[in-house]
Parts: structure tokens; sequence; C-alpha cells
């Protein structure tokens, strides 16, 4: 009788004595369904006893690497040719790992607030985008694979994520809250690659771009103040790295109109957010961004936004970060079809101009216009201020209506509407209240939904000049 407890201590011995060493484990990220990128070195990592031998094996190719003395290990693949599909196995000296129905191809982190985060269908507090129901109908995309991070503040970078792989199907698209704008950047992706596409997004509305921002490397100096400032990227991006992305897609900035006192210091916070996350993974990949809509910010949020111009200061602070390498930016002041809500719902055509970046500038597709009309310069001839622009090839207005949101000034700094006239790629801008134009604006309002646009279809940046101060470099005034 007595041989039970001791057969139970015994057993319990053996189970800690056999429990002390871990078993090879792998991050989230690196699941079943996932899709790695195609290249030529793709990491694959996780942890295992300090000092264990690790393999990895994914179709003809096999790797060994020995865990270090924290217990983390890591390897690079060559998948620049690699087949589209497979299984991952990975073995230790204890356990083995099977990875199933992995793909090849382009890998793509989406992150944000509220309008990434926006999903196709129903979400509490938001109405639906366009055409949801049919769109979710539809989505049988097997090649198209989706990760939703699971949302986590932390202290300290987190060495993982919450999250699973799934196939894209009208199911998986109706019961996961993805984003709708990075949804729709994959499949323009997949419709014009013919790859696999993977998307991984990590969202969460209503932040501010420091919680998103790495802390500051020990050689700079720059901070961002903010209670929170680094929280997000330590529980919902550090943990994604170093998983091989073709690129980031960011749509954030609403808050930053709402909670700063000078929305123009978007350009820094953004450059900073961006090369914390390159140097994270250790590759500047690619980095497009979304400029945020036209909304009534000091109407419908008057308690944290008082000046009409907060808006216009953003849209200006992001159109100058396109000054960061290997970057690019949406515009959206034709997609708003309620000046009152923050959340416009045309994210389809959000996500295809994303993609038309990437198409273009990622991988180098011919043929499409990935930018619309941006402000070049300004000169002056009697009463006239003749605008010129970059990318305005068949410019024109997209309404076939009368130019609008065109104002210009003297060096008396008054503004009035302006008259709008295009003649070739340039635009003509005249007052009869300003006889010596010396600054034109344009769409410098927060409900300014202007008409601007070149023959793709494109709408112009929001500007306003500077040549009634200094003559812009290499041109004449008159």
């Amino acid at each position: 009788m007595r041989r039970f407890p001791l057969l139970a201590a015994a057993s319990a011995l053996l189970a800690l004595s056999t429990g002390a060493s871990a078993a090879v484990r792998l991050p989230a990220i690196i699941s079943d369904h996932m899709v790695l990128q195609r290249a030529a070195a793709v990491p694959v990592w996780g942890w295992a006893d300090p000092g264990e031998q690790v393999s990895v094996q994914l179709g003809s190719q096999s790797r060994r690497v020995k865990a270090g003395s924290d217990g983390r290990w890591r390897l690079d693949l060559d998948l620049g040719k690699a087949e589209r599909a497979g299984t991952l196995l990975v073995k230790g000296e204890r356990n083995e790992i099977r990875v199933e129905d992995v793909l090849v191809g382009e890998v793509w982190l989406a992150s944000g607030q509220s309008n990434m985060e926006k999903p196709l269908g129903e979400k509490q507090g938001q109405k639906p985008t366009f055409n949801f129901e049919q769109e979710i109908a539809a989505a049988n995309y097997p090649e198209i694979r989706l990760f939703k991070v699971g949302r986590k503040k932390a202290q300290q970078p987190l060495d993982d994520v919450i999250g699973t792989w799934v196939r894209c199907s009208p199911e998986t698209l109706a019961s996961l809250p993805f984003s709708a704008a990075a949804y729709y950047f994959g499949q323009r992706l997949h419709a014009e690659l013919k790859a696999p596409v993977g998307l991984i997004d990590s969202t969460w509305g209503g932040t501010h771009i420091a919680l998103w921002t790495p802390g500051a490397a020990p050689d700079d100096p720059t901070t961002i103040p903010h209670k929170d400032a680094a929280q997000l990227y330590n529980g919902m991006v550090a943990g994604l790295a170093p998983f091989a992305l073709k690129g980031a897609l960011w749509y954030q900035g609403e808050t930053n109109i709402t909670d700063d006192d000078d929305p123009s210091g978007y350009t820094a916070r953004l450059e900073s957010m961006v090369s914390g996350w390159r140097r994270q993974w250790g590759r500047d990949f690619a980095f497009y961004y979304v400029q945020v809509a036209p909304h009534l910010y000091h109407v419908v949020r008057h308690s944290r936004v008082i000046d009409p111009q907060a808006a216009p200061l953003m849209w200006e602070a992001q159109a100058e970060a396109q000054r960061i390498p290997g970057s690019g930016m949406v515009v959206t002041t034709d997609l708003v079809d309620d000046l009152k809500d923050i959340h416009p719902r045309e994210k389809k055509t959000v996500g295809v101009r994303l993609a038309n970046l990437a198409l273009a500038q990622s991988y180098g597709k011919t043929g499409i216009v990935p930018f619309g009309p941006a402000y070049q310069g300004m000169r002056v001839v009697g009463d006239k201020a003749i605008v010129s622009f970059r990318n305005a090839q068949g410019l024109g207005a997209r309404d076939n209506k009368p130019l609008s949101w065109f104002d210009v000034a003297g060096r008396d700094g008054r503004w009035y509407p302006g008259t709008a006239t295009i003649v070739g790629e340039t635009v003509i801008v005249t007052s009869p209240k300003v006889p010596q134009p010396a600054a034109v604006r344009f769409a410098w309002d927060e409900a300014a939904q202007p008409n601007l646009a070149n023959g793709a279809g494109l709408p112009a940046v929001p500007f306003r000049s500077t040549s009634g101060v200094l003559p812009q470099p290499g041109l004449t005034r008159h």
C-alpha cells in the first residue's frame, strides 16, 4: 500500500528533472499558415536550452544553429527562389515542431490607429466600409494570409506577440476584425504579383504616435514625451522582429491632431518611429503611409482642437515626412463621405493607392502612377500667381467643375479666395482683392475636399507656398 505515494513521488521527481530542460519553441509569428518573405536572407528564430543544437528544414534547405547562453537561437534561410509552399520542420534535442502550410511570397506589416484598424464589417461606434457584405462574401483568397496582433501594452520590449495566422476567406474575414485598408492592399498585390501575400495587422484606435515609437537608442538624444511612450511598440511590434518584411504601412495622426499643441512636429516624430523600427529589424524596409483625411476637428472635437488649421498643419508635416528614405504617402482628401465622421468608409481606394505605391516603388512595376500633384514652386507675373506641380500629367478637375480651395494673399498676409485656372501643368491663381500676389495656399482647411487631380485621378497634396517672402530656387519673380 505504501508503494503508491512512493511511486507518485518518484514520478514527480522525474517530471521535475526532465522539465528542467526547455523544449524548443517558436514565436507566434512563425506558425501554421504563415507567409515567409521571398528573399535571400529570411530569419527563423526561437528559444531552446542554452547551447542546444537546433535544426531547421524547409523544402530542400536545411540549417543548423546552436542556442546562445540566453537560450535564443536564430538562422537565415535563402528563400530568394524557394518553393511556394511547404512544411517548416524545427528540431531540437528533445522535441520537434512542424509548421504546416507555409507559403513564400510578400509580407507587409500594417499599423496605426483606428482608420488602419477599421475592419470591413461592423465595429461598435463606427459605420461599416462601403459594400462590406459583398466584399466579405467574395474574399476567397487562400493565398492571402492574415495575422492579427492582439492588443498589449508593455513597459519593456517583449520578445513575442499574441496572434495566429489564418487563411483569408469569407468566414475568417467576417469573424476577424482585420484592417480593411490592409486587406485591400493585399488583394491588389496578390492580383498583380500572382504571389502569396502575408498581412500583419498591429493596430490600436485612438493612439498617439509616441506609443508606437521605440525608446531612444543610446546615441540618440531624441525623445517623444508621453506617459505611455513606446508601450504599444513594446507589446505589439518588437516581438515581430526580425520576421522578414517587404515593408510597412502606416495610417495614424488623428490623435496627434487632437493631443498636440503643434501638429507640425509630426514630421520628426514619424522619422523617429520609422528609424526605430528599421533599427529593430536591421534593414531599411519600405514605409508607405496615409495622409489623414479631412474632418471637422475643431467643430466635433472643439474641447481638444481649437484651431481649424490643426489638420492642415498635420497634412503639411506628413507631406514633409516623405523625406524619409524609402517612403511614400497617399492623399485622401477625396475619400470622405461625412466630414463629421473621423472614420471615412472608403477604405478600398486607400488600400489600392497604398498598393500602387508598393507596386511602383518596391516592385518596379511600370505604367502605374502612384502620386498625385504636389507643389513644386510659384512665380508671379503681374496679378497672377503661377503654381507649378510635380506629378501633374493630365492636370484637371476630377468633377469637371471650377477648381476649388485655392487662396491667395499679398504681402500683408491677408488671405482671399482665389480663382484658379489650369494652363498645361500649372495653375494660375488670381483675386481682384490681391493685385500683387505673394503667396498661395491650397486645401488649407480641415474641411477641404478639393477637386484638383492628375490624369490618374489622384488628388493634389494640400500645401501653402512660402514664395511671398523668398523666391523658390530656380524660379524668377516678375
